[in-house]
């Protein structure tokens, strides 16, 4: 490899949790930079999420974009990454500006890379400019060598893909050898051709004796390093994994770890079983309750889903592998993987590989597209970890697409090829192009927001018919917001997740506020008062829980049995607390829970404030598709019609409900639409909003965000804050 800058450095050492450090490199001027952070950032900004934000929202501007050379992208872990005594520590965010939202995005990973990028010496990762080759950086704290080099080729077939181009380049910088001291972040082809390009977190699995990846899939991340020209980003550190946060409390952090072990091997085998199932299991439950998304979100239940179950992944992938973990210690052990599955499909076809997942979501995008074959789950799964694609944002676009070609806005001539509801053939064909920016790949790679606009300029032209009129037509079943297409949960009966969705910053990804089970299934928030306040309280733990480095599932997928005695058991507080008692142990503090929310409102609003820059924040940016409220067009309606009618019956509020589905439909869309408007204005009172959105100035004040960049911004949206106004 050609070196292009190389200094030596001494890893700053971890106190606390924390080195102070962060590490810039701009790709442009070829630089590269340890920073050293004062003491308050961390009190400020607590780590992960919070950095990104920060980072990006001092080094960039409204007019920013996934592309600018200004761009910043983030990796970054959190004061309580990287400690095996503790389940679920070895998350990180990526952050950056999104090519599919044009705003502020993060996509939480695991892996190993943030636990070893902490222990050479650095809190983030922040790269910014445009490198004029493809280039891959080398942290190397063994050595005490930071290099950036030019990209190596390994021939065409591996350089295209993000793994096999992420297992070449770790060999060909770890002397050809494969360890667990080595980590890499890497993606492929489909992140140069297509707008939602994912990240790899790759990490060598010793029983396995093969890298495994774990994936930022949401929001365009690997987008973006394809487009600075980042082709990989290796660290190397062979250090102590145990106490390698340097606990202030070490008997703390051992004490608050085994207890939370304990509730997890006791409780997850009698509730989800993400041990022996990975998040696939929870496939049935979706089902169950008309929640799994079929053939576009029509419908939640199929009576085809059986064949994907999380059992059926168990007895013909998992069964006989490995307990699974995305960082060592961790025994939900939730992150399936299968050795030596036979590929059927594309071009790696009659290979034998090993796959990583898939998850819950994965399986949902395919079951989206009229699928139900669990081979071809594996496969989706694999090739889109490949070739560096998000499968969420894939696979609902492509569905969007076959609904569109079903409802007669795409003919075959338009595709070069039919897209019927469950076509394999199709949709593999449609992934490959897709990944290589080939035929109608081209579309399908720009996401929902973008090829719903050109499927609606080329009807009208066709048809000659109003464009502005068929985007009316198309955006009742176009399922995204803020340009980010939805995750995998059908929102039709549960108003609180219609809100997670629609006033989740990011655009509508379940890691903000997934609410659907607690309210759809277990029925705990029945008011309301319950939906409105919950949309307060959800995403601002999630939001904590991005800061610090950890892993929710421990949290909400395993509820503890003690929750059940308490005020709010979907708050599940019996588990919460072993994770206040992690941060006080580890970093010296001592917070309580209301402290560590106080903590993210300020990260959750400096969020909002980014959004508003980027003409994302507003009471327009948070309306979803009608889909999302409930049935839009007669055949849903009538696919539960019994379930519908009863629901007009308990909700109508004396209206009359007239004979003909057609207009109890109407009266249905109308009704749920009301109550989706009546929830914006409840949550935006409960946040501190004004009912635009828009934060009110003492509301940021009390956070300690009301600089002059903030008030700057919020004097756009007509408010004036007199008191400021006054003092200058």
């Amino acid at each position: 490899m050609e070196i292009i800058n190389r200094i030596t450095y001494k890893p700053s050492p971890v106190n606390g949790g924390y080195t102070d450090t962060i590490l810039n490199v701009d790709l442009s001027e070829g630089a590269i930079s340890p920073v050293g952070l004062p003491p308050q950032f961390k009190d400020t900004y607590v780590g992960g999420r919070g950095y990104a934000l920060k980072l990006i929202w001092d080094g960039t501007t409204a007019e920013t974009r996934y592309d600018s050379p200004e761009n910043i992208l983030v990796m970054a872990g959190g004061p309580l990454c990287s400690e095996p005594w503790f389940p679920g520590s070895g998350k990180f965010i990526i952050g950056t500006i999104s090519p599919l939202t044009d705003t502020f995005i993060d996509s939480n990973i695991g892996g190993h890379f943030a636990p070893l990028l902490k222990l050479c010496g650095f809190d983030a990762l922040a790269v910014t400019g445009i490198a004029d080759r493809d280039v891959v950086l080398i942290v190397d704290a063994d050595a005490g060598v930071i290099e950036l080099a030019e990209a190596p080729s390994f021939g065409e077939e591996i350089d295209e893909g993000a793994l096999t181009y992420g297992d070449a380049l770790i060999k060909e910088v770890n002397n050809g050898l494969l360890d667990e001291n080595v980590a890499a972040t890497t993606t492929g082809i489909g992140a140069v051709n297509t707008r939602f390009g994912i990240v790899n977190s790759l990490f060598y699995d010793r029983r396995r004796e093969r890298l495994r990846a774990k994936q930022a899939g949401r929001g365009g991340t690997g987008t973006v390093m394809r487009r600075k020209g980042l082709r990989g980003v290796v660290v190397r550190a062979n250090a102590a994994r145990l106490k390698a946060n340097q606990p202030v409390n070490e008997k703390g952090v051992k004490a608050a770890g085994a207890g939370l072990k304990q509730v997890i091997s006791k409780v997850d085998p009698k509730q989800l079983r993400l041990g022996a199932w990975g998040t696939t299991g929870l496939v049935e439950y979706m089902d169950k309750f008309h929640i799994l998304p079929v053939e576009n979100y029509q419908y939640g239940q199929d009576e085809r889903a059986k064949k994907v179950f999380g059992d059926i992944f168990e007895k013909r992938y998992f069964g006989h592998q490995f307990p699974d973990g995305c960082y060592t210690g961790c025994n939900l052990a939730c992150a399936k993987g299968a050795e030596d599955v036979l590929l059927e499909h594309g071009p790696w076809a009659g290979k034998r590989v090993g796959i990583d997942g898939p998850e819950y979501e994965t399986a949902g995008a395919v079951t989206a597209m009229g699928i139900f074959d669990p081979q071809f789950v594996m496969e989706f799964n694999w090739y889109c970890d490949q070739y560096g694609l998000d499968t969420i944002s894939m696979g609902v676009t492509a569905a969007f697409l076959m609904e569109c070609f079903q409802r007669g806005y795409l003919t075959t001539e338009d595709v070069g090829y039919p897209l019927d509801w469950g076509n394999v053939e199709s949709v593999d064909r449609l992934l490959q192009e897709t990944a290589r920016g080939e035929g109608f790949g081209k579309i399908c790679g720009q996401g929902v927001l973008r090829s719903k606009d050109w499927v609606a300029k080329r009807y009208a032209a066709g048809t000659g018919k109003n464009k502005a009129a068929v985007l009316d037509e198309l955006n009742k079943f176009a399922m995204e917001v803020k340009g980010l297409e939805f995750s995998m949960y059908g929102t039709k009966e549960s108003l609180a997740q219609q809100g997670g969705y629609g006033f989740a910053l990011k655009g509508p990804q379940h890691d903000e506020a997934w609410l659907i089970f607690i309210d759809q299934v277990y029925k705990e928030l029945p008011t309301f008062e319950d939906k409105a306040k919950a949309l307060k309280w959800f995403p601002l733990i999630r939001t904590w829980f991005n800061a610090v480095g950890l892993c929710k599932l421990p949290w909400i997928d395993v509820r503890h049995p003690e929750a059940a005695e308490t005020d709010n058991p979907a708050q599940n507080r019996p588990t919460l607390a072993y994770y206040v008692d992690y941060i006080n142990a580890t970093t010296g503090s001592d917070k309580n829970l209301q402290d560590i929310l106080d903590d993210s409102e300020r990260l959750y609003l400096l969020q909002k404030m980014i959004n508003l820059r980027h003409g994302k924040g507003t009471r327009e940016s948070d309306r979803i598709p009608l889909r999302a409220m409930g049935p839009a067009f007669i055949n849903e309606y009538e696919s539960r019609s019994e379930h519908y009618e009863q629901w007009l019956n308990d909700h109508s509020g004396g209206k009359a409900i007239p004979p003909d589905p057609a207009d109890r439909l109407e009266l249905l869309i109308q009704l749920r639409q009301e109550a989706y408007e009546r929830l914006c204005d409840a949550v935006y009172s409960e946040k501190g909003f004004r009912p635009d959105g828009v934060p009110l100035p003492e509301t940021l004040e009390r956070t300690g965000l009301l600089d002059k960049q903030a008030a700057d911004l919020l004097s756009r949206y007509d408010i004036v804050d007199e008191r400021r106004k006054l003092s200058n």
